[in-house]
């Protein structure tokens, strides 16, 4: 066998390239121009996207099958209602109470009508004495007296609406207050843990302090330091600081679970990026604690506008609280009636509050795509 040499190798390389390598791809190129694309006109186009009708009837689909699903869920509620209901209409009569029989849901019902009658015929005095007021401050401006011309407040009674309104801005008020304070206190409290250690012996201690003992002493620290202002009352600033004393607890200790409980994957993260305090305080830690602060935000709610109603009973602030003591003084044939009227105002005014805060909830956690 004969050796072949470099030189030849290479020419048969060459020969192989510029032959056999030609011959190959030009049946391949040929090929590939032989079967062209087919026009766009012969191929037929299916749309599978669904149509507006079908869209629609999957939409309406959708709506009803929720729709039917809420319904379905209401039903044990309902049933729950209307047997409670039923119980207290025929378990009523049979007690006895220092002021008669307890009243059933007919005389509650009828007492509620009689306070929204009792609010119109207010409103009615309340719009004739301003009429009266206008046309007497006329008369002097006719007669060149305007400097006799006054403007008085309507001092009338106040009305169940109106003691509803006061104790919802009193609530307001205390907790806007605490959630102020417990929520940087949370959060620093999360963040470090030697603050915690530092604060947590005074939050065991005044959290289970009942509000009539701080009544007394917020009393006489509003006395002694606040002015007598028609806008805020001293009554109402008094409720309002005690529904923040008793209130504030939860949302601080929420916040400050939710702030050490942070995934530590982020927080390094974050010291990787080298991001500020803020910056990390902003996206990273408020996201990851948003969940725990609404928590606690709603188990203060609750706690506050169950505080509220002793305060107002004690401090006179002109509210829910004040009118169930009112009643019970008064101890009228009516007053077990209203009484029983107000608890289910505060009940249901509870819940509705209850329901607005995990509201927020759900639309802050959304928008942050939680």
């Amino acid at each position: 066998m004969t050796p072949t040499s470099s030189t030849d190798t290479e020419e048969d390389i060459e020969h192989d390239i510029d032959g056999k390598g030609t011959s190959h791809m030009e049946p391949m190129q040929s090929t590939i121009e032989a079967d062209p694309s087919p026009p766009v006109d012969d191929l037929e186009i299916h749309d599978e996207s669904p149509t507006t009708e079908e869209t629609s009837e999957k939409k309406s689909r959708f709506s009803l099958a929720s729709i039917r699903s809420k319904v379905i869920g209401m039903v044990p509620a309902l049933v729950g209602i209307v047997v409670f209901l039923l119980l207290w209409a025929v378990l009523a009569p049979t007690v006895q109470t220092s002021l008669g029989e307890l009243p059933g849901p007919a005389e509650v019902l009828t007492a509620g009508d009689q306070l929204w009658d009792e609010y119109q015929a207010e409103r009615a005095k309340e719009a004739e004495f301003f009429a009266n007021q206008d046309a007497r401050n006329a008369e002097l401006i006719a007669g060149g007296q305007p400097e006799l011309v006054q403007n008085f407040p309507f001092t009338g009674s106040p009305t169940f609406p109106s003691q509803i309104w006061t104790s919802l801005r009193t609530v307001a008020l205390g907790f806007a207050i605490g959630v102020a304070i417990a929520i940087p206190v949370g959060l620093l409290s999360g963040l470090s843990k030697t603050f915690r250690r530092s604060i947590s012996p005074l939050v065991e201690i005044f959290k289970p302090v009942s509000p009539l003992a701080w009544l007394p002493i917020v009393t006489l620290v509003v006395s002694a330091t606040v002015s007598n202002d028609p806008l805020l009352p001293k009554s109402f600033i008094v409720s309002a600081l005690v529904v923040t004393l008793n209130s504030l607890w939860p949302t601080l200790i929420n916040t400050s679970v939710g702030a050490s409980s942070v995934d530590q994957d982020l927080l390094n993260v974050g010291e990787v990026l080298r991001l500020g305090p803020m910056t990390k305080l902003r996206k990273i830690i408020l996201p990851s604690a948003v969940p725990y602060i609404f928590t606690g935000m709603r188990l203060s709610l609750g706690v506050g506008w169950m505080v509220l109603i002793a305060a107002e009973m004690l401090a006179q602030n002109p509210g829910l609280g004040k009118f169930v003591w009112d009643e019970f003084q008064n101890g009228s044939s009516q007053s077990l009636s209203r009484i029983m009227f107000a608890v289910l105002v505060i009940g249901v005014i509870g819940f509705l509050l209850d329901r607005l805060m995990g509201l927020a909830e759900t639309l802050v956690s959304r928008n942050r795509g939680m």
